[in-house]
């Protein structure tokens, strides 16, 4: 009798756990599925034989995402969701960036000190393992897992599912964009000694003024986006008139070229790197902040019967290309390969390896202590998701653009991104199914 009684009661059991384990797989792997498949188009377009995305156009897109619709879609989404009150709860969002950021560098030194890089790339490899993609990515899986109606594990209705996970991504994205515009600026630098071999380069030329010269360095031109070619002839006070050379039409902005009268608040501007830390993500982070935290300003743009809702609506339109565009340019990107690099095999691992297996259950015992000690808002599942996201990302994409800004290993950078957005396909599966497990 009693075999017969545990028959059906292992039935069911077994059928829990076979629907519980496909609902796992589920929400862990179509996410990334739908991440791969608008990266495919990306890079179907991107291949030479197609060529509809070539790279020009690829700069292009990813501009306009970087200055319209991502700014476009934080502003929407953060300022609907965000309140006073509600800014006094998410205080731990940008901690969770600090921390990270933090704790990622930490173990970057260390296993830099392990595997010991090409000197010259030290500050690089610990920058590569510590600072991580807090933003693109992780709004993409959020809009990937909400877009399922209300299959979705939070159970919410998709557009307060997708609207209330943008919030808090937005709501960390401004610390993430300081640390890149200020520790990862002044980390990535070029080495001593290059400077100082572009010093007595610069010391002892050739002197043929018949050969056009570029004052300007290469790196330093194209991250400022100032044409090489953009020159004019401009006589040269100590040499015969005939004899010219060729300066740029724009020069970028130098402490030797700032005025001797304006005092020294133009050169600390200059150096602070404030016009770097004030993208368009972060102003419209601010911005929505700003009128999200003060009643009236928020029901004049974001209440459906006001009379500036129409301004919100046509935002919120733009706001949402910009997941297929970004996945259309990532796609794209791979279709190069990843390039040369004078990293090495073994440093390039370490940091692929550290970065996306090592890194997540750190940043997950934070996010499960903080729990216990109360720092988070009560039953609220989206919030844990979002700070575990957080530590699980591949490199940030603006670190490899810092490093087109620096002039300073520009190719490293591209061949570590490369191997990270491949294998992070098979790692954010694997964490996303255990941060659900663990949630739900």
């Amino acid at each position: 009798m009693d075999i017969l009684l545990r028959g059906p009661v292992l039935g069911k059991m077994l059928l829990r756990l076979e629907s519980s384990a496909t609902a796992l797989v589920e929400f862990g792997l179509l996410p990334i599925a739908k991440v791969l498949v608008l990266s495919g188009f990306g890079l179907a377009m991107a291949n030479p034989y197609i060529n509809i995305l070539p790279a020009p156009s690829r700069r292009l897109l990813s501009k306009l995402v970087f200055s319209v619709f991502l700014p476009c879609l934080i502003f929407t989404q953060l300022g609907k969701a965000i309140t006073l009150q509600k800014i006094l709860q998410w205080w731990f969002i940008p901690v969770n960036v600090v921390l990270g950021a933090f704790l990622g560098c930490l173990l970057g030194y260390v296993m830099a000190l392990i595997v010991r890089p090409p000197p010259q790339f030290f500050n690089f490899f610990v920058i590569m393992i510590g600072i991580g993609n807090i933003g693109n990515i992780p709004l993409v899986i959020i809009g990937a897992i909400c877009r399922d109606n209300e299959d979705n594990p939070f159970g919410m209705d998709p557009e307060a599912c997708n609207s209330q996970g943008v919030a808090y991504i937005s709501f960390g994205q401004w610390v993430g964009a300081v640390i890149v515009y200020t520790f990862v600026y002044h980390m990535l630098a070029p080495p001593k000694d290059d400077s100082i071999a572009a010093a007595d380069e610069e010391s002892c030329p050739e002197i043929d003024l018949k050969v056009e010269r570029n004052l300007i360095d290469n790196s330093e031109n194209n991250a400022n986006g100032f044409s090489e070619s953009a020159t004019i002839q401009v006589p040269d006070a100590d040499f015969q008139k005939q004899d010219s050379i060729l300066v740029p039409l724009l020069l970028p902005l130098s402490s030797d070229t700032l005025p001797k009268v304006s005092g020294g608040w133009l050169k600390w501007l200059h150096h602070s790197n404030l016009q770097n830390i004030f993208q368009p993500p972060v102003v419209a982070t601010l911005l929505a902040l700003v009128i999200g935290a003060v009643p009236m300003l928020r029901n004049l743009i974001f209440d459906e019967h006001s009379v500036f809702f129409f301004f919100y609506d046509s935002l919120n339109l733009l706001g949402g290309a910009m997941v297929p565009c970004i996945m259309l340019v990532l796609g794209g990107n791979i279709v190069g390969g990843p390039g040369s690099s004078l990293l090495g095999m073994r440093s390039t691992i370490a940091i692929t390896f550290t970065r996306l297996f090592l890194l997540p259950p750190i940043g997950l015992a934070v996010v499960l202590t903080a729990d216990r000690l109360g720092f988070l808002p009560p039953h609220d599942k989206m919030f844990r998701f979002v700070l575990l996201l957080q530590q699980s990302m591949p490199t940030s994409m603006l670190a490899g653009a810092v490093t087109n800004l620096r002039g300073h290993a520009e190719k490293e950078a591209s061949a570590i991104l490369f191997w990270e957005h491949i294998i992070a396909v098979f790692s954010l599966t694997f964490w996303l199914i255990l941060y659900i497990r663990i949630l739900f």
